[in-house]
């Protein structure tokens, strides 16, 4: 039975849960006891923001209430809580669009009613019952701390993949983001079969990507060595976007991503990739004014019609904002 003691001296709680890109997963074989594993990073410019009061019932407004509502229900019902909240979602990032929407508001949701009742719940249990982690840790992970996020992956039966290295980004540098507001990623039943029909994950790649990690990408982050960085997750996001290209068509879910990315690395830009099913894609540069001048081009060339949306964000080394009204 979860701690009621401050349920009553709270009147309010407002979250701001950020936005994160998912950099891909690293075995899902699983033949070492573990599968999937994955990489990824918060960012600025993107999030859920709401705010929960108590109320005479279950009530929700704003992008995403129906989810929110389910969420509500379900954390109550399992940690026998009072379901009778108003929640106002304000802000939210795109829905399956790569930046981990659902993850987001479901924790969101998840501790802002524990909070508002007092309880203390580890975030491992929340995001179960709201029915997240089930393939990787990372939303978990940046929700608590923000930042460079790797899971070990998961072992069956048991619960969201734990946190296994998490670095701060680098303040200087940047990401354009390439969305196509047209189409949105795999999810659901469909991102289950998409999963299910994919072929063998040779452990030869999975040996690859864990190698580029470990002695590339992470010493890389350690030592703000922005050439190893990008290279890294260029190297990782070739061979992923090879491997899911069956399932997605090709290394990018939009093709008028994969376009404008496609030039981009012409240009010699190494990290460049797509965030989980997509669509949106990535383009790592050294500097604002770099990404300023990238996101100039690309636009110029490729989002005149209004196909596409470029957004520059940094990495966000903190975690979801918690704020408590005292009743």
């Amino acid at each position: 039975m979860p701690d009621m003691s401050g349920a009553q001296r709270i009147a309010a709680v407002e979250i701001f849960a950020p936005a994160r890109l998912h950099f891909g997963f690293l075995d899902l074989d699983g033949g070492l006891g573990r599968r999937f594993g994955s990489l990824g990073l918060a960012i600025d410019g993107f999030g859920t923001r709401l705010r929960l009061t108590r109320a005479a019932r279950p009530a929700a407004s704003g992008s995403g209430a129906a989810r929110a509502l389910d969420c509500i229900a379900r954390t109550a019902k399992a940690f026998n809580l009072s379901p009778n909240v108003s929640l106002a979602v304000t802000e939210i990032s795109p829905e399956h669009a790569g930046l981990g929407s659902g993850t987001q508001l479901g924790l969101a949701v998840a501790v802002a009613l524990t909070r508002l009742e007092g309880a203390s719940i580890a975030m491992g249990e929340l995001a179960a019952v709201v029915g997240r982690g089930a393939r990787s840790g990372i939303g978990i992970g940046i929700f608590e701390q923000g930042g460079f996020i790797v899971d070990g992956g998961r072992r069956p039966e048991a619960g969201a993949a734990p946190v296994i290295a998490r670095l701060p980004f680098p303040r200087d540098w940047r990401l354009v983001l390439v969305l196509d507001p047209t189409r949105q990623g795999l999810y659901g039943s469909g991102e289950a079969s998409a999963f299910a029909a994919l072929p063998p994950f040779a452990p030869a790649l999975a040996g690859r990507l864990c190698r580029q990690v470990l002695l590339r990408l992470l010493p890389g982050l350690a030592e703000h060595d922005f050439t190893a960085v990008s290279q890294a997750l260029g190297a990782i996001q070739s061979e992923l976007g090879d491997y899911f290209s069956t399932a997605q068509h090709g290394r990018f879910s939009s093709p008028a991503v994969a376009a404008a990315l496609g030039w981009a690395a012409a240009q010699g830009i190494a990290g460049i990739g797509q965030s989980s099913w997509g669509p949106t894609g990535f383009a790592l540069v050294e500097s604002h004014a770099r990404a300023q001048a990238l996101a100039a081009a690309l636009g110029e060339r490729f989002a005149r019609a209004g196909a596409l949306e470029l957004h520059i964000v940094a990495g966000l080394n903190r975690g979801a904002e918690i704020s408590v009204t005292p009743a």
